[in-house]
């Protein structure tokens, strides 16, 4: 019986190990991609895979050989692997975005839900909108339907953006705050809408916005990544092109360590909160054993972190999260170093906007 247990944890482990390795490789393909996603799940994996050999080899005696060697080593190292890039979204790293410092700095409170296409009781969302009270709400994957639920907000929300399709990727931004010149900007798909808006404080200053929700590489849909990692470098590069502060919001499709991710942020400049905090998974709000950030804010130094929580379920598989910013933009200093491009990065960003141009658009301007 031992035999067969050590046996079905060697070929576990390996393929936990394999699936270390495949993210690795630069290619789009979804299947690869795919593995971007469950680093914390196959590090505990291997953290159980790993004490289990140990408890099989105390049970029935520690054989040494070269094989037994070989895999201890394969499986530690790919676990040092995955707990290296999930240990930055914990408490043992400093926070990159730091906190907010200035008294009576103004503030700007964003909630980012996913509403689920196929969610039909809007009742839940709107409980908790009147709960929080956020300056701004972006919605996705509204159709008309949600469109008509959410009319409720129109008295309150006076400025809004809204495009609901039935594909899943519709789009809707809520403002108390004045919205400045805003446009829905279709950047790699015609049927994939985003918003771009500069949001006016009280006090006159403004706020870039970007809000995006990229559509993901799977079987069913874009079967490589180009589109969504494209979508993502092209506000990455305008976001660091933007004179004025930035906050770069949405259903991102993509994990928070992921390199497109970590390429955007370099591409752009911007701080992700998550880091020296927390994960904060997002989706699947109905499966906790698979469970990853997809929804995101990136925002610019001169913003600091006043608040980010991840609300409750509300019928989606998504959860809602929140978040709060001070303006400070005086207040450079403090944040963690800024994340930067290097030319392998703007190489790498110009070669897979090209290639998603040309897929969707061979005539389009490089």
């Amino acid at each position: 019986m031992i035999p067969t247990i050590k046996i079905s944890l060697v070929v576990l482990g390996v393929l936990c190990s394999v699936a270390t390795v495949l993210p690795l490789l630069p290619l789009r393909d979804w299947w690869i991609r795919a593995f971007d996603f469950p680093r914390l799940q196959l590090a505990i994996m291997l953290g159980l895979i790993l004490a289990l050999l140990g408890g099989c080899a105390l049970y029935s005696g520690v054989r040494r050989t070269w094989v037994a060697a070989g895999v201890a080593l394969i499986l530690v190292a790919s676990l040092g692997y995955q707990v290296k890039q999930i240990v930055q979204y914990t408490a043992l790293v400093s926070p990159q975005a730091e906190r907010a410092t200035r008294e009576g700095a103004e503030q700007i409170t964003l909630i980012v839900a996913n509403v689920l296409i196929d969610n039909r009781d809007a009742s839940r969302l709107l409980t908790k909108l009147r709960a929080e009270q956020p300056d701004l709400l972006l919605a996705v994957e509204t159709d008309t339907w949600w469109r008509e639920q959410l009319a409720v907000l129109d008295a309150d929300y006076p400025y809004r953006v809204l495009r609901p399709l039935d594909n899943t990727y519709g789009i809707a931004l809520y403002s108390r705050l004045e919205l400045i010149d805003p446009q829905v900007r279709y950047l790699i798909e015609d049927d994939v809408p985003s918003i771009e808006t500069r949001v006016a404080l009280p006090s006159g200053a403004q706020i870039q916005l970007y809000c995006l929700h990229p559509r993901p590489p799977t079987p069913f849909e874009n079967l490589a990544s180009t589109e969504r990692d494209a979508e993502l470098l092209v506000v990455g590069a305008a976001a660091k092109r933007s004179p004025l502060a930035v906050i770069v919001a949405g259903d991102m499709n993509d994990v928070a360590w992921s390199s497109t991710t970590r390429r955007f942020q370099r591409i752009s400049g911007l701080l992700d909160p998550r880091i020296g905090r927390g994960i904060y998974a997002t989706y699947h709000a109905k499966f906790p054993l698979m469970r990853w950030p997809l929804d995101h804010v990136f925002f610019s130094e001169e913003l600091r972190l006043v608040e980010m929580r991840r609300l409750g379920r509300f019928g989606s598989d998504h959860f809602p999260i929140l978040i709060t910013l001070s303006h400070e933009p005086g207040e450079r200093e403090g944040h963690e170093e800024v994340p930067s491009a290097d030319l392998e990065d703007r190489v790498e960003a110009r070669e897979v906007i090209e290639d998603a141009r040309d897929k969707h658009d061979p005539d389009s301007p490089k």
